[in-house]
């Protein structure tokens, strides 16, 4: 059941609430980043807001004004002398040196990294974590030919390092083609390379080897491997590694043509999506699976927005970071006016395609 179909229902109402505080805190923490490096580098902030469009609430102190706006789709953190031509001020953005300027621009998106690993620091304590290992390989699938078995731990695919096993589940997914695949497989504690070639599904189009493994299997939970202090900061990183790898792998698909921009969702599209399965959840393994699943949606979200604010495209961090990058390797700062203007038409395509995605989330959910 989607958002508007259950609009009457109270635990639809808690979701939505939780949703808005997930997408707040992920925001406020991006600029929260910004904020903090230009406390630290000495650079002014005229107005740190969490949200976009009408102010709802503001307070000043010192001299910054912090806001909470209606929109909770952004926020921002403006320093000094980004709305002048030419700002005297010793603390505005501009008049500090390049590194310090490097380091505000890029304390965003690295500030959510460090929260999506934090994030899977509480995940992984809670929950344990999971491996490679195999827990159901199909009768006469590939797998089975080739001679895999259920407990196999998979380690390799095509010799490129696996930590979990949604990561074979990714590299299947967009497997193109029957090229046999060499999987190397921890066994009774020794690795062994196996050649498996995979099949065509004729209902889904894909080529598969025919096992499963990771998080659920045909309906039962699986048990995870308790974690102690030192294991919990490893596969943290591995979480945090995993959604970056995958955001970066959705990104080649996108460009590649092989997804289709109506895979894409924005905030309305992801909030359906998280609406979904925190009530699964609840049916399913109760209030301790919700917060799992909501923890879960904030290591994905947070790394996500991390690694896309870092493309080079105007308007975004990585759009600000090359023109540093330009400006610490010429020795010459390119005229703001042109800067400006860059990023203002940046700005304006991805309002553009945030509308056009946002209107395509908001028709799904009459029709799915």
């Amino acid at each position: 059941m989607n958002i508007l179909r259950a609009g009457g229902n109270l635990n639809t109402v808690i979701n939505i609430l939780v949703i808005i505080l997930v997408f707040g805190i992920i925001i406020m923490i991006h600029e929260l980043g910004h904020f903090l490096m230009c406390k630290w580098t000495g650079i002014g902030v005229s107005e740190f807001s969490i949200g976009m469009g009408p102010c709802i609430f503001k307070t000043k102190r010192g001299d910054t004004q912090y806001s909470i706006r209606c929109l909770p789709i952004g926020g921002y953190c403006m320093m000094l002398g980004d709305d002048e031509e030419d700002c005297k001020d010793e603390r505005a953005f501009s008049n500090k040196p390049i590194w310090s300027r490097i380091a505000v621009i890029a304390a965003g998106p690295l500030f959510n990294f460090i929260l999506a690993f934090i994030a899977s620091m509480f995940l992984i304590g809670m929950a344990g974590y999971l491996t490679g290992e195999i827990n159901f390989v199909d009768e006469g699938s590939a797998a089975e030919e080739a001679g895999l078995q259920e407990g196999d731990i998979i380690t390799h695919l095509n010799h490129s390092k696996i930590y979990d096993f949604r990561e074979v589940t990714t590299f299947m997914q967009f497997y193109p083609s029957d090229e046999p695949i060499t999987v190397t497989v921890l066994r009774d504690g020794n690795e062994m390379e196996i050649t498996v070639t995979p099949k065509l599904n004729e209902v889904t189009g894909r080529y598969q080897m025919g096992i499963m493994g990771g998080y659920q299997i045909q309906g039962e939970y699986l048990t995870r491997t308790e974690a102690n202090f030192l294991t919990n900061i490893k596969y943290s990183i591995l979480e945090v590694r995993y959604w970056i790898k995958t955001t970066f792998i959705s990104l080649k698909q996108l460009v590649t043509g092989n997804v289709g921009v109506n895979q894409v969702s924005g905030v309305v599209g992801v909030a359906n999506m998280m609406n979904d399965t925190m009530k699964e959840a609840k049916e399913t393994g109760g209030i301790f699976t919700v917060i799992l699943n909501v923890i879960n949606f904030i290591i994905l979200i947070s790394a996500n927005l991390g690694v896309m604010n870092l493309l080079p495209f105007p308007a975004l961090d990585g759009g600000r970071l090359l023109f540093l990058f330009v400006e610490l390797i010429t020795r010459k700062p390119i005229p703001k006016e042109k800067e400006a203007f860059v990023h203002a038409i940046g700005f304006v395509l991805l309002f553009i395609v945030m509308i056009l995605v946002t209107f395509k989330d908001i028709r799904n959910l009459f029709v799915s």
